[in-house]
């Protein structure tokens, strides 16, 4: 039996790339997907069975095209990890039209128009046990998190997204899940304790120390404790799953 499909968007580095190993050494062939596609070659060299495309988010046919252009080459398409995101630290009342437009195109927008492409894909293929799985954010959860209005307004829009997906895509065998992290130390966590930093007056080092402060399990969360959680929801062992926003980062949000 040839082995499972998965797609990752923004998997070019972080959370995105510890996702495509993940998946890897699970046994998928994994689909590397960026914006940058220099960036998704690099991360698809380092596996041991994957190919890499570019894929901007904000734009749903080039979403159609990648779901079509795997479903058509492999003959399947099982599951669909949506984990391009981006963020800009601001006041809200400094947050821009633009800005805000940007942060929705990236991480709300491309989560949707992903995510139907995906379900479109699996549904043509006859899949009845395809999966889905959304990136959010503890943001998602609760609206404490400072300078990040539009963020958390946009992770907000893909718990509620996952569950409407979860039940209109039910008949059809797929499940769609979202997973929540917290403090992760990626590429983009470097530039937010900068934008904080800068932002409340002290040290970049001040700003890590009150995040791992604010994490009971005492640490900052790693790329591999998401990656981890999402083999998990892709699995067989999850298998009566749907419809959650899974909760990883270490305690720092709990509901």
């Amino acid at each position: 039996m040839k082995a499972k499909v998965a797609v990752v968007t923004g998997a070019g580095s972080g959370i995105g790339a510890a996702i495509a190993e993940k998946l890897d050494k699970n046994g998928y062939h994994v689909v590397v997907t960026d914006l940058i596609l220099a960036s998704a070659i690099n991360t698809a060299a380092k596996l041991g069975s994957a190919e890499a495309l570019k894929l901007d988010v904000t734009v749903p046919s080039e979403s159609l095209a990648v779901a079509k252009a795997v479903s058509e080459k492999h003959g399947r398409l099982d599951l669909w990890v949506s984990n391009a995101g981006v963020s800009k630290m601001l006041p809200f009342t400094d947050v821009t039209e633009e800005i805000f437009d940007f942060t929705v195109d990236v991480n709300l927008k491309g989560v949707f128009f992903a995510g139907q492409a995906a379900a479109k894909e699996m549904i043509r293929l006859g899949k009845r046990d395809g999966v889905i799985v959304n990136i959010a954010s503890m943001a998602g959860k609760q609206g404490k998190v400072p300078y990040l209005s539009d963020y958390v307004a946009s992770k907000f829009g893909v718990v509620g997204l996952t569950q409407a997906m979860a039940y209109e895509l039910a008949p059809h065998g797929i499940r769609v899940n979202s997973v929540c992290p917290g403090y992760v130390a990626t590429e983009m966590q470097v530039r937010e304790l900068a934008w904080e930093a800068e932002l409340r007056g002290v040290s970049a080092e001040a700003v890590r120390n009150l995040w791992i402060a604010d994490t009971p399990l005492g640490r900052l969360e790693q790329p591999e404790d998401v990656a981890k959680v999402v083999a998990f929801l892709a699995s067989d062992e999850a298998d009566f799953v749907t419809g959650e926003a899974l909760a990883v980062n270490g305690g720092a949000f709990m509901d």
